[in-house]
């Protein structure tokens, strides 16, 4: 819920990671119940789900999205064309989607909300990660974008165009910089192992938003799963605070719903905003009550 004391504003912000086809009613319920104000998805929908867009579509809560690798799958290359179980002659799965979605997409793209003070600037959608483009023709197809300098500078506009002073970047995948280990926000976790896979354009977004001085509460995403495919033993950092004293939360926690001992429990990342501020970072389990059974405290800001 928003508070306002002396025109002190504090969000409760949900970010829902990697969706892969695990959306149900009961998720929305969930975050009516959790009373969050705005919902942020970070893609990965499903392989062009539309009936997973569109129940999400229908969310009666303020809500951005940017669509993942997943969300083109069968469309962003050859090889996924030629093994989508659909015509394509007769549908478009991905405009659908984006359709669906509307002014709710920021896909290269913002979002205002002056009630607030605060603007989503979406990064580049359908990413793949690394400093390889992936999926590159999609994006010149369906927004005109033919590198990944005019993909920074593309964010960079929407930034500049913000009417909040307080900016929140929304990926499907993070930027690069975070690090090289397996385990850090966006670190290669196959082999050969190691290795930044964030995104180039989304770092340079960044860094032309600071230089002009922009105020960066929060950059999230997902796409690199928490658990890492080359060990059980640890798993991937989920949040990293820059020097500036940013802070970027990787909300990819695969599967995102789950059943234990008969009961099935779903997970949000719940991120509180004062004043433009991340105060706090959990991540937290719901069940059939929608009652919050776990929470794992990621991060808390401390004077």
């Amino acid at each position: 819920m928003i508070h306002q004391e002396n025109q002190s504003i504090t969000l409760k912000i949900a970010v829902v990671g990697d969706v892969h086809d695990q959306w149900e009613e009961a998720d929305g319920l969930a975050l009516k119940h959790l009373g969050v104000d705005l919902v942020l998805f970070v893609g990965d929908f499903g392989n062009e789900s539309v009936s997973v867009v569109r129940a999400i579509a229908a969310l009666d809560i303020p809500k951005a999205a940017v669509m993942g690798n997943h969300d083109a799958w069968y469309t962003a290359t050859e090889w996924g064309r030629k093994k989508a179980p659909y015509d394509k002659t007769k549908e478009d799965r991905v405009q659908q989607q984006l359709d669906l979605l509307g002014k709710s997409h920021v896909g290269y793209g913002k979002l205002d909300f002056p009630e607030w003070n605060l603007t989503v600037v979406g990064g580049r959608p359908f990413t793949w990660g690394g400093h390889e483009w992936r999926f590159a023709d999609i994006c010149q197809e369906r927004f005109a974008v033919g590198s990944l300098e005019e993909s920074a500078m593309r964010i960079f506009e929407n930034v500049k165009n913000a009417q909040g002073d307080y900016i929140i970047f929304l990926g499907h995948n993070g930027p690069s910089g975070l690090g090289e280990r397996p385990e850090d926000p966006c670190g290669k976790d196959w082999p050969p192992v190691g290795g930044d896979y964030g995104d180039p354009d989304l770092a340079e977004a960044i860094s032309l938003s600071i230089n002009a001085c922009r105020r960066i509460s929060l950059v999230t995403f997902g796409h690199m799963h928490r658990h890492l495919r080359n060990t059980k033993s640890i798993q991937r950092r989920a949040v990293f605070r820059s020097p500036e004293g940013i802070i970027y939360l990787n909300a990819a926690n695969v599967p995102r719903i789950v059943e234990q001992n008969g009961v099935k429990l779903r997970n949000f990342s719940l991120v509180l905003l004062e004043d433009g501020q991340v105060t706090q970072i959990s991540l937290v389990w719901v069940d059939k009550d929608l009652q919050i059974v776990t929470e794992e405290l990621f991060y808390r800001f401390l004077n």
